[in-house]
């Protein structure tokens, strides 16, 4: 009986060394996470605003008569280059004609009456002082003279007029530029400044006009201080270089209704890569940043507190970092505040980091470059 008894007190020892064994088994150290890093570099970075603009005509003339009458003949086709007081359209000049050869004969015959009326009233000036005439008399054929010497002066008006008016059945070109669709054609009535029969726009040089928000509007005018700003259209969906141009037009007055200001660059288009109505990728360059920290745009992640990073320590643990940014090239970054050049920050892998924990692969990549 004593020897059960001690039998069974062993079982028992034994069974509460393997529980007090079991509940002192070491932690299950959780994996390093990898991810894709990049170092903080410090970098002259250009300061750009990149914005979407629209293409317009530098100058855009509608081409309506200024004399009615039957349009003899359209001179151009649609969609021509024409070159500035290229001939146009031609009205039926038949009728300006008559009226100018009209004007002109009522012009010479009140020219012989005012040199007939001259002469009499210096023949009455003489016999006046002989006393043959009365004054009455004199001053009557003076006052005669006067007014068709008038006469002569509105008919030499006439006839100027008449000129004109001609000449206005000859429709020149105000600018060199293409013209478009042709509304109207030849054998059409048309009326004084009425329809349009053609719209010339001047395509080179070109504009492109673009909005900005009304708090860029400090820095771009310390910008236009210093001198001409440059500005490049890039078109979507096509290859070759972006077209440079430089601001021509800043507006008087922000628009109170959308918060922004319009502005306009002018390129010279030679290529007459930009046409009227269509849109580009507008970017505005104000300035040079010497010796900024910048970092891929992709280490920089949006949290409740704002922008953020995560760094990699020495010790290959994750840092949490806040950071103020301001906008850099395409693709990367300028940290204002929050990252020194030489760390190294996270641009792959953030959603599965903690701060405190442990990373692998995070050496830093060359010359910025992210690491695979």
């Amino acid at each position: 009986m004593t020897r059960s008894l001690a039998l069974l007190a062993c079982s028992v020892v034994v069974l509460c060394v393997g529980a007090c064994d079991g509940g002192k088994q070491k932690p299950v150290l959780k994996p390093a996470i990898p991810v894709k890093v990049a170092q903080a570099l410090h970098k002259d970075v250009p300061l750009q605003i990149r914005v979407i603009g629209t293409v317009e005509a530098l100058n855009t003339v509608e081409i309506k008569p200024q004399v009615s009458g039957q349009i003899a003949r359209i001179h151009v086709t649609e969609g021509s280059d024409v070159g500035q007081g290229a001939l146009l359209v031609s009205i039926d000049a038949a009728p300006f004609q008559a009226a100018l050869r009209q004007a002109e004969a009522t012009l010479a015959k009140s020219q012989a009456q005012a040199r007939f009326a001259a002469d009499q009233a210096r023949r009455y000036e003489g016999l006046l002082r002989e006393g043959i005439v009365t004054r009455d008399q004199y001053e009557q054929l003076q006052a005669s003279a006067e007014s068709l010497a008038a006469a002569v002066a509105a008919d030499r008006a006439a006839v100027a007029n008449a000129g004109i008016q001609l000449g206005y059945c000859s429709i020149r070109s105000p600018i060199a530029g293409r013209t478009g669709t042709v509304a109207l054609h030849a054998g059409n009535l048309v009326k004084a400044n009425e329809q349009a029969i053609l719209t010339v726009n001047q395509i080179s040089p070109a504009a492109v006009a673009f909005d900005l928000p009304e708090k860029r509007l400090a820095e771009l005018k310390r910008a236009m201080a210093g001198g001409q700003l440059r500005v490049e259209a890039v078109i979507p969906h096509e290859g070759g270089p972006a077209e440079v141009g430089r601001i021509s037009f800043l507006d008087n007055a922000v628009n109170p209704a959308t918060g922004t200001i319009r502005l306009k660059g002018q390129f010279a288009n030679g290529s007459r890569r930009l046409w009227p109505g269509q849109f580009v990728d507008l970017v505005l360059t104000l300035g040079v940043k010497k010796q900024a920290v910048v970092v891929p745009a992709a280490a920089v992640q949006n949290g409740q507190q704002g922008e953020y990073v995560y760094l990699v320590t020495r010790e290959q643990k994750a840092e949490l970092r806040q950071v103020v940014t301001a906008p850099a090239t395409e693709g990367e970054l300028v940290i204002e505040q929050g990252v020194a050049a030489g760390e190294t920050v996270v641009v792959d892998g953030q959603l599965r980091l903690t701060p405190g924990a442990a990373v692998t692969g995070a050496a830093p990549a060359d010359t910025g470059k992210q690491q695979p």
